[in-house]
């Protein structure tokens, strides 16, 4: 009965044993930043058409204009790892006060994967917690946050559903605060990309991610964590975000970085390995300095708008109407300035339709016409041209007027 046990006992520990190891991997794997970048600004000088990325799914998102520059399997439902802890860093910072001190339960110093090491009744601001969280990726920092601020994983779960719904990430959805691997688990690179743009936002949230180490208090006693984002500190720009592994997402990074006017943020989901994904984040970074830059697409539009006007404002006829002169405004773009390839910029066009008969009365914002905004030839949005003011319908008063004027 002995002899069963011990091998029971045994058969447990080395079939759980490679998953705590491999759940510890991200802190421990030591990758070359510097080697890796050499490499890899080679292998994006040479390329020319397509970007090749060797994690299953990769992306580009431009900050300024929300939009994606490249994208591979973006919009793919995968599990995401400690990804997931920039929305539960988004719940906190909006829900909790940071100077609770919070005491840590068993099922929170209980928990595995990555850890910040906390033991039970250990006591904790959620100012901290939220570093440990961050920087340590730690999964007791996660839980006991999410006891903290929700009342229970569940109930926590359900704000980061909702905020999630908020911000639009309708093919989200999350069970833990700390993603390990569960089957409803799971987002999309556009959409992680979406809520650490958000985040991105809270002062609190980027203060957090863009520090290397940060000095943590435990029960009175001070502690020094060090950030698992291996590009920061080590690559031109990276000021962000968070990093992840398990074995069902794989190696995970969202990287924020920041050079002259273009702020993006990269996604790299399921790499095999740690320097792949370390790989795979510098390629895409320097692919977007390369190939990308920052444009004012408004001014380019007002002015090209103002040109038209010159040309085609007087022409519009308003029958009946006691003038004949409408004043045209084209809509504002929500996003001004937008990341476009730097061989396109002089390929910025707006093709504009308007009507020029108008039937009196004429109202302040009555759609006139649109205008379809183009690069390379490619309509990217259209734009409405409206009636700036108002043109009432003429009386009997205007007519008899005009009768009066025609008369010798």
């Amino acid at each position: 009965m002995r002899k069963k046990l011990c091998i029971i006992v045994l058969t447990i520990f080395f079939t759980t044993y490679p998953m705590l190891v491999y759940a510890n991997l991200e802190d421990n794997e030591v990758v070359d930043v510097n080697a890796i970048q050499n490499e890899t600004i080679q292998t994006v000088n040479q390329i020319e058409d397509e970007l090749k990325l060797n994690a299953r799914i990769g992306l580009i998102f431009d900050r300024k204009s929300k939009t994606i520059l490249y994208e591979k399997n973006g919009k793919k439902q995968v599990p995401m790892a400690s990804t997931t802890k920039i929305l539960t860093a988004i719940v906190v910072l909006e829900n909790a006060n940071l100077k609770d001190v919070v005491v840590i339960d068993k099922k929170s110093a209980g928990t595995g994967g990555s850890r910040l090491g906390l033991k039970v009744n250990d006591k904790i601001t959620v100012h901290d917690l939220l570093y440990g969280l961050m920087l340590k990726s730690g999964n007791d920092s996660a839980v006991a946050l999410a006891t903290h601020v929700g009342g229970s994983i569940e109930g926590f779960s359900k704000m980061m559903n909702q905020k999630a719904q908020e911000l639009g990430c309708v093919n989200s959805h999350f069970v833990t605060p700390h993603g390990l691997d569960q089957k409803e688990h799971y987002t999309t690179a556009y959409e992680l990309a979406c809520m650490a743009d958000y985040a991105l936002q809270i002062p609190k949230f980027k203060e957090i991610v863009s520090s290397k180490t940060y000095n943590i208090t435990i029960n009175g006693q001070s502690r020094i964590i060090t950030n698992t984002n291996e590009l920061l500190g080590n690559l031109n720009g990276v000021y962000g975000v968070k990093t992840g592994f398990t074995n069902g997402a794989g190696r995970c990074l969202v990287t924020s970085c920041k050079r002259g006017d273009l702020d993006i943020i990269t996604v790299v989901l399921g790499a095999d390995t740690k320097k792949i994904r370390t790989a795979d984040s510098i390629k895409l970074i320097e692919y977007a300095y390369k190939n990308y830059e920052v444009v004012n697409l408004e001014k380019i539009i007002q002015e090209q708008f103002e040109k038209w006007k010159q040309l085609n404002e007087k022409r519009i006829y308003i029958n009946k109407g006691k003038t004949n002169q409408v004043y045209l405004k084209i809509d504002k773009l929500i996003y001004p300035e937008i990341a476009i390839p730097k061989n396109k910029k002089e390929k910025i066009s707006i093709e504009i339709n308007s009507l020029y008969y108008l039937e009196a009365p004429v109202y302040q914002n009555q759609i006139i016409g649109n205008a379809k905004v183009k690069i390379d030839g490619k309509t990217i949005t259209t734009l409405e041209i409206t009636s700036e003011n108002n043109i009432p319908k003429k009386d009997v008063s205007d007519y008899f007027i005009e009768f009066l004027q025609l008369v010798p």
